[in-house]
């Protein structure tokens, strides 16, 4: 089960140039902005994931914590479809000829993934249309914002192959997201939440066309990438940290954030540029 483990240990200490990266198993791209575009490309099979493709995505996500050339994330598939989860015939079938020591590093590397994700400062905005299925929508569900399409189909159909609702930490993330009674509804039917439901459930941000689904992505992840990146990991990880904290806990726990935040260049280059009159040109330090 070597390919669940990393080879190397994609963070040294120090920050590292990540908008130049060379994706094996997806496409990766990032402009001059630092807005990076993460695509997974098996369009004729609907982008489902491999073994090398969690694999990838995990370790990725895990050095973008010590990226500093990289902002802001969008996440999306090609060919109308964002995700149809595991491949049926590259993991599905293997697995059920894996050892329980086998499947448990398995599930725990999919599980890493998702971790990375939410540990990751850079905001992560999925683009979904059509197919969002499986793993599929845990990708979509860890990342820290979804724009839809009203042919989005999004489906934690876990049930349906015999597995429990309960993976990659959909029982923790999906009722925070839409509600505890909803989530339980799709866990336990695992069946397809449309995009109008899904923007009434409070689980997409906006629904725009599929021709304009990209874009309208893209634009968001240019606003925020002007914003200032270091105060933006921060908020990440405060919306992270805070669903285990009391409110006495999220309060002492956001001023000191809020302090060290303070103490950042970006936070003179505001008050200057409203002192100027200006708008604040961002830099992340």
């Amino acid at each position: 089960m070597k390919h669940f483990i990393p080879q190397h240990n994609p963070m040294h200490g120090q920050y590292q140039s990540l908008a130049t990266h060379e994706a094996a198993h997806f496409s990766w791209a990032c402009n001059a902005q630092g807005v990076a575009t993460l695509t997974l490309n098996r369009p004729e099979r609907k982008n489902p994931l491999t073994f090398e493709s969690y694999a990838e995505m995990r370790d990725l996500f895990m050095a973008l914590r010590y990226a500093d050339d990289v902002r802001v994330v969008v996440l999306q598939g090609a060919g109308g479809n964002f995700c149809s989860g595991g491949d049926v015939h590259d993991i599905i079938g293997p697995l059920t000829q894996m050892t329980m020591p086998e499947l448990l590093a398995f599930t725990r590397m999919t599980g890493d993934l998702v971790k990375a994700m939410r540990l990751c400062p850079q905001p992560i905005i999925a683009a979904i249309d059509g197919v969002c299925a499986g793993a599929g929508a845990m990708l979509a569900l860890a990342s820290d914002m979804r724009l839809g399409t009203d042919a989005a189909r999004v489906a934690y159909l876990f049930s349906r192959v015999g597995l429990a609702g309960a993976d990659m930490g959909a029982c923790s993330l999906l009722p925070r997201v839409i509600g505890q009674g909803r989530a339980s509804e799709l866990l336990f039917s695992g069946r397809s939440m449309s995009g109008a439901e899904g923007f009434a459930w409070g689980f997409f941000n906006s629904l725009h066309a599929s021709d304009a689904l990209s874009d309208a992505a893209h634009k968001l992840a240019h606003s925020l990438a002007e914003g200032p990146s270091f105060a933006h990991g921060m908020t990440k990880t405060m919306l992270h940290q805070e669903w285990n904290m009391s409110l006495d806990q999220a309060i002492e726990a956001e001023a000191q954030a809020q302090s060290i935040c303070m103490q950042t260049q970006d936070f003179r280059r505001a008050y200057q540029a409203f002192a100027s009159k200006q708008k604040p040109v961002f830099e992340g330090d």
